[in-house]
């Protein structure tokens, strides 16, 4: 069984009894964060796109921990040349046996420069098969209708934004919930700053009255087994 616990806007962290992975360690400034940079020690860092909003504190944590961090050519060439010292690279479509699970990343539709305004790639969307259990983190993206793809690969829990304004609205996410057929939808990347502000629960009615899955919120700190 695995654990996913919320952080605040994008960045997860998941938990397998061996290992423990942090997703886009967006937390010095997040005003939704409730723990530091200083308070988190991951063996994995995965980050889906450049954006500072994103990248955060990986190469702070990284040093400090000395966690492998993943994403993809680009960024992790960006962050080598920042410091960090273990890192994996990887590409949209490429999948990796990681000692976690496996990795793949999957296309997103969004932007990826770095916060010094290097190039940054491709964003990409996470594809964690862990324990037989498979969670798709969409990273910042728009509706796009190979989500319809991603669905073959029998979704437990899909993690999907749904501020609208850089990514996809609450009315597109019921779209890609519907392509996805998850189990169980977690929303991200809402009500951090004004222009991504929602009714999280007006969503979560939407979910259960027109999908087939189970929406869960997650606040700071709060966690979904399994």
């Amino acid at each position: 069984m695995s654990t996913i616990t919320a952080l605040g806007h994008s960045c997860f962290q998941i938990e397998t009894g061996d290992h423990t992975l942090l997703i886009d360690p967006f937390l010095t400034g997040n005003p939704q964060a409730t723990v530091s940079a200083e308070d988190v020690n991951p063996d994995f860092i995965i980050v889906t796109h450049g954006h500072e909003d994103h990248v955060g504190d990986t190469v702070s944590i990284a040093k400090r921990t000395g966690a492998t961090v993943i994403s993809n050519f680009e960024i992790v060439n960006w962050l080598t040349a920042q410091g960090v010292e273990n890192s994996h690279p990887q590409h949209l479509g490429g999948g990796f046996a990681h000692p976690f699970g496996h990795l793949k990343l999957t296309i997103a539709h969004h932007g990826s420069a770095l916060p010094d305004g290097s190039y940054g790639g491709n964003p990409a969307g996470l594809l964690f098969t862990i324990d037989g259990k498979r969670i798709y983190h969409a990273g910042d993206t728009g509706l796009f209708y190979d989500m319809k793809l991603i669905e073959d690969e029998g979704i437990d829990v899909a993690i999907l934004p749904i501020g609208d304004n850089f990514t996809m609205g609450p009315a597109d996410s019921i779209k890609a919930i519907n392509f996805l057929s998850p189990k169980t939808v977690i929303p991200m990347h809402y009500n951090t700053w004004p222009p991504i502000e929602q009714d999280v629960n007006a969503w979560v009615e939407s979910v259960k009255a027109e999908t087939s899955a189970e929406p869960v919120i997650l606040a700071a700190n709060e966690s979904l087994d399994v």
